[in-house]
């Protein structure tokens, strides 16, 4: 199977030359104004940028797992903060880490609803729909 030919981009029209580079042109004995050009960082406005680099770096969805992790000690019975602590939160679902197998059964068995209600409470459901207990 052959690669896929490259894309080709579309030639740009002839640039506008400024005195100064067309006197260094001259002195150097090559044109590197394209080049230059090319290398040159193109300049925009933080109100353009800023949106795409916080939605890149997934910012509020940190902030709302960095919030869980904060309040969990104080929304939590002690006895169970001591044993579970909340490792992640992802498209909705609260990843948390038990210690061992007995804490985990009783977790899951009677305490996982009256966590979430809790969480679900303080967060909303939107940001907290599940919960996942797993040993860790």
């Amino acid at each position: 199977m052959m690669p896929p030919p490259p894309k080709r981009i579309p030639p740009r029209g002839p640039l506008k030359t400024s005195a100064r580079q067309r006197v260094l042109a001259q002195w150097r004995g090559v044109d590197l104004a394209p080049l230059e050009s090319a290398q040159a960082l193109r300049a925009r406005r933080i109100g353009d940028v800023l949106p795409r680099v916080a939605a890149d770096l997934r910012m509020d969805s940190r902030r709302a797992e960095i919030e869980v992790v904060k309040v969990w000690n104080d929304l939590i019975d002690p006895n169970i903060v001591a044993h579970a602590q909340p490792a992640g939160l992802r498209k909705g679902t609260l990843f948390v880490n038990v210690d061992s197998n007995v804490w985990l059964s009783e977790i899951v068995r009677y305490r996982r609803k009256e966590i979430l209600d809790r969480l679900q409470h303080s967060f909303g459901r939107e940001v907290i729909a599940r919960i996942s207990f797993r040993l860790g």
